[in-house]
């Protein structure tokens, strides 16, 4: 089921925004907005896969726009979105949420974006802890939630300091998911100038995390 819901079926079908109204919409004249949570529940008790593109066509894209914020990479986000809509699809994660869909999607992506930080950059190989948000209300702690923000915002502030050439190339890769062939062409220089900038680039990002790591243990 979940192969319509790949990157190249993506690519091809954008999720569609749609709205949410009464069945009766057509005989009052005038539609009724529905508490769009409760709508979603009852459609998953009818139909799960019903209820799955909903959500999935509802939240995908705000989704990835919410994670690219803090990993810095479009092809990233989309990775990390989607490995979330495939944890709830094949674990039924529906049947078992008593939080909201908005509320579990949007901490799963927090978290697992964190998890990305710190391996991508720090080369932890501890996994950072996975709330299970749908059987439990989660208390988060203060230093998790901190050193999450922080990380993400230091992480920003480093890109920002790049000499401008290599911000332009890494942001290009990362944030627009051009080749790098592509952006020899928009920046008039090289593929390997290309690769050099994105290079020098991560290994700036990598060391001054890794140093601040190192100063604030």
């Amino acid at each position: 089921m979940y192969e319509k819901y790949s990157k190249k079926n993506r690519e091809q079908n954008p999720p569609e925004k749609l709205r949410i109204s009464s069945e009766n919409e057509e005989d009052s004249g005038a539609g009724i907005v529905l508490d769009e949570e409760s709508y979603l529940r009852r459609l998953f008790k009818m139909s799960p896969e019903k209820g799955f593109d909903l959500l999935f066509r509802k939240y995908y894209g705000k989704l990835c726009s919410h994670c690219v914020r803090f990993v810095h990479s479009k092809a990233f986000a989309e990775d990390i979105v989607s490995e979330i809509f495939v944890n709830f699809w094949q674990k039924k994660v529906y049947d078992h949420i008593d939080t909201s869909f908005k509320k579990y999607l949007y901490k799963s992506v927090q978290f697992r974006s964190y998890n990305f930080l710190k391996k991508e950059f720090l080369r932890e190989t501890n996994e950072a802890r996975e709330i299970d948000f749908a059987r439990k209300s989660p208390v988060e702690k203060p230093d998790d939630i901190l050193f999450y923000h922080e990380l993400a915002a230091r992480l920003d502030k480093i890109i920002r300091s790049l000499p401008a050439q290599s911000r332009k190339a890494f942001q290009m890769s990362r944030l627009e998911g051009m080749k790098y062939s592509e952006i020899a062409h928009e920046m008039d220089i090289t593929v390997s100038a290309v690769e050099r900038l994105i290079s020098r680039a991560l290994a700036k990002i990598k060391m001054e995390l890794r140093s601040d790591a190192t100063q604030n243990p």
